[in-house]
């Protein structure tokens, strides 16, 4: 029997065409699709829902791209999005939080080069993102350069090559070969909150990478300028500097400004850990948690998520739930 999924376009290099001053968003859903060969057993149906440069891809969008997931999923087997490289791991986060279990998968996927370019990715990209479709369990997820990624673990770490994303502190969610898909078995679980569309979502978050010597007044900044939220880098396993520039009790004072604060550590790899040293355990508040091991994009948008509903999903903040942090 055909399986029958949606795409929904929503611009990006992989829909471009040459402008007067570069590269912009020129082809729809309807385009794409006539510039790949289709398996002979799927039906897509197809929808423009925006025609952006990813970098436009913003909260609002989100919630728009959720709700046109949400109600495609209901009459198919899977959704497609195509998506511009630089901000996919982003909209993959915030949709892996955003989306009930509803027991389909969906699957991003772009390209570093134009569907219309001699040596385009994207042609291979968009087959395999349809295979995977074709076979993996709920999920959202990134299908890029042969590599199935965890939409919470997803990653840009190349500007140009086409092996452009990564898995980050979490394993493939499978990867394709010429045997075709192979999708591992004991994926993350997901622990859905809820049946419904959970698309709201407060922007007001504030992502701080520290240096040496950063002042604390940036912290007065966040607190005057309405911000909800802040995402905070940390030295190492949490670490920041509390000699000469005490970033400890300014941080702490955020919480009396109602600000909630998510500390992630600036490394690549591994997760910040304020038990690990004295400094960090006593940061540790109830306006101020550790990010353990999520991505910059799934701490981020995690936040955003949370503040949207902040009665119901505090709880949530610290517990994995999408696959985005260790046990």
């Amino acid at each position: 029997m055909a399986k029958r999924f949606m795409l929904l376009a929503t611009g990006g290099t992989i829909a471009s065409v040459a402008g007067e001053n570069g590269l912009k968003p020129g082809m729809g859903a309807k385009q794409l699709l006539s510039n790949v060969t289709l398996p002979p057993d799927v039906i897509i149906d197809y929808k423009d829902v925006f025609s952006l440069d990813s970098s436009n891809i913003q909260p609002e969008e989100w919630r728009v791209l959720a709700g046109e997931v949400y109600e495609a999923l209901k009459t198919h087997d899977g959704v497609l999005i195509t998506h511009g490289t630089d901000t996919m791991a982003y909209t993959a986060a915030a949709l892996s939080y955003m989306l009930p279990e509803m027991g389909k998968p969906v699957v991003l996927t772009g390209s570093q080069l134009p569907i219309g370019h001699l040596l385009s990715d994207a042609p291979i990209n968009f087959s395999e993102a349809l295979a995977v479709l074709s076979c993996a369990p709920c999920g959202v997820y990134v299908v890029f350069n042969h590599k199935v990624i965890p939409g919470t673990r997803a990653v840009k770490m190349r500007t140009t090559a086409f092996k452009a994303f990564h898995s980050v502190n979490g394993p493939l969610a499978g990867y394709i070969d010429s045997d075709g898909v192979h999708m591992e078995k004991n994926l993350p679980r997901r622990n859905p909150p809820g049946s419904e569309l959970m698309d709201s979502i407060d922007p007001h978050v504030f992502l701080l990478k520290l240096i040496p010597g950063t002042s604390p007044e940036v912290f007065d900044f966040l607190a005057q300028a309405g911000y909800k939220g802040l995402v905070l880098e940390a030295f190492g396993m949490g670490g920041l500097h509390y000699i000469r520039r005490n970033l400890v009790d300014k941080l702490q004072s955020l919480g009396d400004h109602g600000i909630i604060t998510l500390v992630t550590s600036q490394c690549m790899f591994e997760k910040a850990d304020f038990t690990h040293y004295e400094v960090g355990s006593n940061v540790l508040s109830q306006t101020v948690f550790s990010g353990g091991d999520m991505t910059t994009e799934a701490a981020v948008t995690k936040l955003m998520w949370v503040l949207g509903d902040m009665e119901n999903r505090k709880q949530y903040l610290t517990k994995n739930i999408r696959g985005e942090m260790s046990e």
